[in-house]
């Protein structure tokens, strides 16, 4: 081949090169996700060497080290752990629940989290108390006292089912202290005997009744009992309850170019329960967190605005590392630009809860424009309490949750099936694409983000989307209105 046909051939190969590589950092960050990345092995790595973390225990301190050196491998321009506050401790420990009479059988039976331990093995008679509400309670009178409750429980099938769980939570603590039972039993809402850890309590202090969660089909077995003669049962719970202590939550930095004051928040919870080994809850997205720094590294792309990426702990305690980011930042808020959290697991991403704020919808449209079907219409106005978004909502802070297809994510939640095998490999990867190009968008857009809301606006905000029922319940609303959460409290 003659030098001039060498150089023409090797110009129409640049061509064609410079034609195939992406102009837009977008498409780069999304063909890069849809790759072979560290994003699943990490995954793997997180659940099956370090296991279920609970804020407090030393699995979460191995994560704490984990994510550190994952963040600092990938390069990013400082990584460093900040500590909170935990209210008090509640770590599980044993759990014996046996019939004894009229026939004796052993019960499959896990520590509902944040209840008493029984500090001691009780013996006593059964009641069923159908499914709890004030007139099943009625209607058993003074039989209740002294005996241990059986709550019946409808199998949960959507979102609507868990928020329901969680909401009648509190008011059964409330009854059964009334009617002086000495311990309640749960049946699952899962089927085919599988368990899982539904926390009870929300507030600064644990229940002063022991709870135990029962396998569907043995808290059926005891109703069954029960509807034809005098059942009797022993509950023995031992459940390590401790005083307030401090966790850290891992916070990494990207810094910006031209606006580095300004900051941008991609965060997950690395914490989970233990039962299983916290995959989809939320150990996919903590490692999408980490592949999203990586990624930016990976192809050297330096937004105008800092990203911080933010794994936080105690989140399933209730959102104390959030909870204590926002306060330990308090002062920095107005410069936080926007805040996205992933916490449903491995489903995919129809679009973004936008928490109550039209106006955010035209920014995701804008930003996720590269991906089909993600116009404003795809992004929902309502508002999402229980996540690592809700401080930062209080706060006043434009706020992001990836609303996820809860098929992969609601049979597992909290459960003993939450492990790595479940995970949708090729919708987790998808999900780290539309995370890296929404955050890269937000980070390097010149135009300015809707403005943080004021105190008024936000009160107006938990009106609009109902989100007050939900705070109280969640024993939220009483800080909310005293200032200790949010905003502080006006004259």
């Amino acid at each position: 081949m003659s030098p001039t046909r060498e150089l023409a051939v090797l110009g129409l190969v640049l061509a064609s090169a410079a034609i195939a590589a992406p102009t837009d950092p977008r498409v780069a960050l999304r063909q890069r996700a849809e790759g072979e990345t560290p994003l699943i092995a990490d995954t793997f790595e997180l659940c099956d060497r370090v296991g279920g973390r609970i804020t407090g225990t030393p699995a979460i301190d191995r994560a704490v080290q984990w994510a550190t050196d994952k963040f600092k491998a990938a390069g990013v321009d400082s990584v460093d752990s900040e500590s909170f506050t935990v209210p008090y401790l509640w770590i599980p420990g044993t759990v014996e629940v046996a019939a004894t009479s009229p026939e004796a059988f052993p019960l499959r039976a896990v520590a509902a989290p944040g209840t008493a331990s029984t500090q001691g093995p009780i013996e006593t008679k059964l009641v069923d108390v159908g499914s709890g509400l004030a007139a099943d309670w009625a209607r058993l009178g003074t039989a209740t006292a002294g005996a241990i409750a059986l709550v019946h429980s409808q199998e949960m099938k959507s979102f609507d089912d868990l928020l329901g769980e969680y909401l009648r939570a509190g008011p059964l603590l409330k009854a059964a202290a009334h009617a002086q039972v000495r311990g309640l039993l749960l049946q699952s809402t899962r089927p085919r005997g599988l368990l899982y850890q539904h926390p009870m309590v929300f507030g600064r202090n644990p229940a002063t009744i022991p709870v135990a969660l029962v396998s569907r089909e043995h808290a059926q077995r005891l109703a069954w009992l029960a509807d034809q003669t005098e059942v009797r049962l022993r509950m023995d719970v031992v459940n390590r309850i401790g005083p307030m202590f401090d966790a850290q939550n891992v916070v990494a930095e990207i810094r910006g170019k031209e606006k580095p004051e300004e900051v941008v928040v991609l965060g997950a919870h690395l914490d989970s329960w233990a039962l299983g080994t916290g995959a989809e809850d939320n150990g996919v997205n903590a490692a999408l967190v980490i592949d999203v720094a990586r990624a930016f590294k990976e192809l050297g792309l330096q937004p105008r605005r800092t990203v911080r990426f933010i794994l936080f702990t105690g989140e399933e305690q209730w959102l104390w590392g959030s909870m204590g980011y926002v306060e330990r930042h308090k002062a920095e808020l107005d410069r936080h630009a926007a805040v996205v959290i992933f916490d449903l697991g491995s489903g995919r991403t129809r679009g973004f809860f936008v928490n109550g704020r039209p106006e955010l919808r035209p920014v995701l449209a804008k930003a996720l424009s590269i991906y089909p079907g993600m116009g404003a219409a795809a992004h929902s106005l309502e508002a999402v309490d229980g996540t690592d978004n809700f401080d930062f909502l209080l706060s006043g802070v434009p706020n992001f949750v990836a609303d996820q297809d809860p098929a992969p994510y609601l049979p597992n939640y909290h459960a003993e099936s939450d492990v790595p095998d479940q995970v949708n490999v090729k919708e987790a990867r998808r999900n780290a694409g539309l995370a890296a190009t929404l955050v890269w968008s937000l980070a390097n857009s010149p135009a300015a983000i809707p403005k943080r809301q004021t105190r008024e606006q936000v009160d107006a905000l938990l009106v609009k989307t109902k989100l007050v029922e939900q705070m109280q319940g969640f024993e939220q609303w009483e800080d909310w209105k005293a200032g200790r959460r949010g905003f502080p409290a006006g004259p």
